[in-house]
């Protein structure tokens, strides 16, 4: 019994056939799935953070929990992974292009230069004038490949501009949002 038990569990770590695809291969895939745009702000400490990132997910209701993934090469992360860290993730109008290039590009000193923004209730940055956000701790962290997966527990939000489009990016550029009408 304990040969074929053996056997079996030989048979299940065997190396398996590579079957990933190449990192360009990868990206040209996912860039067919439409996102939201989202400006994610971070305190840890007494420095700020910010930059653009559409990987931003709701994970639970109840509790309210949402899920950012950042870049282990990207300041972020390391400020990310500080005790105390906490986090709000702005969801960008659709008029917001120049504040999504902001903190894609601009260098870091400069980037909270331009918008209307105010402290929410953790002390992470929130822009005033955006769609929506929500203001987090980190509830958990996941470290995967070359990301790690941020768990934030939402600890207050505000919808300031609710009847606006978001600002959408899809197939390596900025779009817009159009309703279908219901004919």
């Amino acid at each position: 019994m304990a040969i074929k038990r053996k056997a079996h569990l030989d048979r299940q770590h065997r190396a398996r056939p590579s079957m990933t695809i190449s990192s360009e291969k990868f990206r040209d895939a996912l860039r067919h799935f439409p996102s939201g745009v989202t400006v994610v702000t971070i305190k840890s400490g007494e420095q700020i953070h910010g930059l653009t990132v559409s990987a931003f997910a709701s994970v639970s209701p109840d509790p309210p929990l949402i899920a950012i993934i950042i870049d282990h090469r990207h300041t972020a992360h390391a400020l990310l992974e500080r005790a105390g860290a906490v986090f709000a993730v702005n969801i960008l109008r659709e008029s917001q292009v120049h504040l999504s290039n902001r903190f894609a590009w601009v260098k870091d000193k400069d980037r909270f230069l331009e918008g209307d923004w105010t402290k929410a209730f953790t002390g992470a940055p929130v822009l005033a004038d955006a769609l929506a956000w929500l203001d987090c701790t980190v509830r958990g962290r996941h470290p995967v490949g070359t990301h790690t997966i941020y768990v934030g527990e939402v600890q207050a939000s505000r919808v300031p501009w609710p009847d606006e489009p978001p600002l959408i990016y899809w197939n390596r550029g900025y779009r817009q949002l159009k309703l279908w009408d219901n004919e």
